[in-house]
């Protein structure tokens, strides 16, 4: 295209085009120029050397962030077929300079923020009172409909476009009418007319409907014609210069128009931001992902980027449907070489329906479905997933432009051995954090505990590389269980975190220190804590603890004070493991355990909803009195249960529960139980009380209350004495209280109650878990409608 200078030379191109590719390689071999212009962040002409660098595996990506809070990022992705990276590729083989033209970052990410709140897509901050917030509110949602209105008129143009041609979806003819063009005359000309035609039918749209679209495109465009200009001057006359940029900003290249001037320069807002490289992968350019400017299928437009180079085209189709096929044969499903053979003939006849030269990529994977799915997508679609997607992870080398804390993560992941790991496919990770004692080296010894360190510290900056999974011993144990999987929000979230520290350890540490200065929770204050141990950060732990000890001077919620009890208590007991002395915590749990203990009788006031948590607390209380006899007041402990489960004015599920920890340590006698059993489930109790109290028995141990058969006689005999309307607001109680029982639980008391009726127990057992008639199904509706608003 002409720009009304002869020495400019400006290519189109899609983004992720292997045509596009291909063809700008071959225009570049032709024209020889001495500068390559791309559109992107023009302050990335640093990074350029190092995107075309060897080392470097495709794909990658640009990342621009802000360095200060709230992060916005723009991410520019590169694969081995964009024109972009191929442009890099030519100028860094042939001495050519090579450079960005597109707005720099810290206006690029200024204005796209602009464009999302006035699209409704962020908050914006509003000053205003009541009146205009409300105003604002509804601008935004009008602006955000409007914009969804004219993003569904554009995406109707180019589907109609694809209809008139012919074909299923836009994709399909982009790539039957351009990627599959046999020139780079054909590829260029044709791209540019239909260019041309499209952006004057988009521009009445966006003047119509959405002029921020049509300001934004328009401010960018006089920026890279500023660039080019400044290029010429740099240049000699006989120089050549080439422009890469998309086909939509083909026409706009003309330097017949005006570019920015100073003023306008100085005028565009701007929020400071930095630069770096990142590994990218082929599932996030995939527009499953959510990535706009992506393909559907990234993988499959690199085996086509490879049959182009080869000048082999036509074995695409082939190659396509036998990998999918593979797949299939690794996953057990057989497919014959004859079924992709008919695939292929199957591909290429619909290509010759539709006017195509070759199958497209839409083509290939019907003929799959059909010839290799037998017509089932379901039985096809992971291993066309495969071959359309891939599982392609990018890679930097050592040296290249990165964050500090880019840097330290990747030097960790080598030290620790879980490279490897860097893949987009989950990987497990089980980690035993003893001492090696086979091994000669400290480092091999404590591997595994390093790496849950390191594990945890990812895990707290919210970089999610890392997903520790709930195994049935403690976790605090020596046992761990991850899931490591690599993501580019992973890298993300990586560099946002520079603004915490320069490396993962400062980071983590500074993360900690936030929220400790934030903390007024008791059971928040043990739980960072326990982080600072699992993140091995020594001084967090010890300003965490000094933060708990001041929070508990005045703490009053029984919960809280076990909860924080108990994280102290787990870990003391296994600190030795992570090799983190915890002599210094043990005052602190002794004064938490013995406020606890002297809260619970007044705490045990309370409604059946805040009993639930009660409960989780006395369950952690006497955990840490068992666990750390030596430590803990014991004695006092069980003095206070005693109190517990003698007071009838406290919460009849709170008094029971604390008669079935005393019951299991063997503290009741026989005598003793049935004497509170009869007391409690005696006839003129209220339903309410007395259920409500066999209800917290039952939550503790259920092998010491199954053998009781003294204590069934009582509960049969306390039923049995109900009136009916007391019967029923008993069952809601009890229902609960069984509800959690398991089938063999429930089978022991019915053989238990078979007994006492003079029944077989066995046959007791067996007719409880008979399906219930239709008469019984009736009574249990009733129930179900009962109305239990007096409880």
């Amino acid at each position: 295209m002409s720009t009304g200078d002869g020495r400019v030379h400006v290519f189109g191109i899609r983004h992720l085009s292997p045509a596009g590719a291909f063809h700008l390689r071959a225009f570049l071999d032709e024209i020889r120029p001495q500068v390559v212009l791309v559109e992107g962040p023009s302050d990335a002409g640093e990074l350029i050397g190092q995107i075309a660098s060897r080392g470097v595996v495709p794909p990658i990506a640009i990342l621009a962030y802000t360095d200060q809070l709230p992060v916005r990022t723009l991410v520019f992705p590169l694969a081995s077929y964009s024109p972009e990276y191929q442009a890099f590729l030519w100028a860094t083989e042939n001495g050519a300079r090579a450079e960005f033209i597109d707005l720099p970052s810290d206006a690029a990410v200024t204005l796209q923020a602009a464009r999302r709140a006035s699209a409704g897509l962020e908050e914006t901050d509003q000053e205003d009172g009541p009146a205009g917030r409300e105003g604002g509110q509804t601008g935004r949602q009008d602006a955000l409909a409007e914009r969804s209105a004219f993003y569904r008129r554009q995406n109707e143009l180019y589907e109609r476009v694809a209809e008139l041609a012919g074909e299923p979806d836009y994709d399909s003819y982009w790539e039957r009418h351009f990627e599959h063009s046999p020139s780079k005359e054909a590829y260029r000309h044709a791209i540019e007319h239909f260019s041309a035609e499209m952006r004057e039918l988009l521009e009445q749209e966006e003047r119509a409907h959405d002029p921020r679209e049509a300001s934004y495109n328009a401010v960018r465009e006089a920026y890279m014609r500023r660039q080019i200009r400044q290029a010429l001057d740099t240049v000699g006359p006989s120089d050549r210069i080439v422009v890469v940029t998309g086909a939509h900003h083909v026409s706009a290249m003309d330097l017949a128009l005006p570019a920015m001037s100073d003023e306008e320069l100085r005028t565009l807002p701007r929020s400071s931001t930095k630069l770096t490289l990142m590994p990218y992968s082929y599932y996030k350019l995939s527009v499953q992902s959510g990535y706009g400017a992506g393909n559907q299928a990234p993988a499959y437009f690199e085996r086509l980027w490879d049959c182009l180079n080869r000048q082999d085209a036509a074995r695409l189709p082939s190659l396509y449907l036998s990998q999918v096929a593979s797949s299939l044969r690794e996953s057990g499903t057989h497919r014959s070489t004859a079924s992709v053979i008919e695939g292929v003939r199957l591909a290429e006849s619909l290509a010759s329906l539709r006017g195509g030269s070759m199958p497209t990529w839409g083509d290939l994977r019907d003929a799959a479905v059909v010839c290799l799915g037998f017509g089932d997508l379901a039985s096809v679609a992971e291993a066309l997933a495969r071959a359309d997607i891939g599982t392609a992870i990018g890679a930097l080398p050592e040296g290249v432009s990165q964050t500090p804390i880019q840097d330290d993560l990747n030097r960790h992941l080598k030290r620790l051995k879980l490279e490897k790991y860097k893949s987009a496919v989950a990987a497990d990770l089980e980690l035993d954090l003893r001492e090696n004692r086979r091994v000669k080296s400290e480092e091999a010894a404590f591997l595994d505990l390093h790496r849950s360190v390191f594990l945890h510290r990812l895990a707290l900056l919210g970089i999610d590389f890392a997903r520790q999974q709930q195994i049935r011993q403690d976790a605090a144990t020596w046992a761990e269980h991850w899931v490591l999987q690599w993501t580019p929000e992973a890298e993300i979230q990586a560099v946002e975190s520079t603004l915490k520290g320069e490396t993962v350890e400062l980071a983590a540490a500074f993360v900690l220190h936030e929220r400790l200065e934030g903390c007024a929770d008791l059971s928040e204050a043990s739980r960072i804590i326990r982080l600072a141990c699992q993140c091995g950060l020594p001084k967090a732990m010890e300003e965490a603890r000094l933060t708990l000890q001041r929070l508990a001077v005045d703490a009053g919620d029984f919960a809280q004070i076990a909860a924080a009890a108990n994280e102290l208590s787990i870990l003391i007991r296994y600190g030795d493991i992570r090799k983190v002395d915890t002599s210094s915590f043990v005052p602190l749990l002794q004064q938490l355990f013995l406020r606890g203990t002297l809260l619970l009788v007044d705490a045990a006031v309370c409604s059946d909803e805040a009993a639930g948590g009660m409960v989780i607390g006395m369950n952690e209380m006497h955990r840490i009195s068992q666990e750390h006899p030596e430590e803990v007041d014991d004695e006092r402990w069980l003095a206070e249960l005693w109190a517990l489960a003698s007071r009838d004015d406290r919460n009849a599920k709170l008094s029971g529960f604390a008669f079935a920890i005393l019951l299991e340590r063997n503290l009741i006698s026989p005598d003793q139980c049935s004497q509170e059993v009869s007391r409690r489930l005696s006839p003129g109790i209220p339903a309410e009380l007395g259920a409500g109290w066999f209800e917290g028995v039952s939550m503790r141990n259920r092998y010491a209350l199954l053998s009781r058969s003294g204590l069934w006689q009582q509960l049969d005999e306390y039923i049995a004495s109900l009136e009916d309307e007391a019967f029923l607001r008993s069952l809601v109680f009890l229902r609960r209280a069984f509800g959690s029982f398991e089938s063999r639980e429930k089978a022991s008391i019915a053989e238990t109650l078979g007994v006492l009726w003079g029944l077989d127990g066995q046959g007791a057992a067996e007719q409880l878990q008979e399906p219930l008639s239709e008469d019984e199904r009736g009574k249990l509706d009733e129930l179900n409608d009962f109305d239990f608003g007096d409880l």
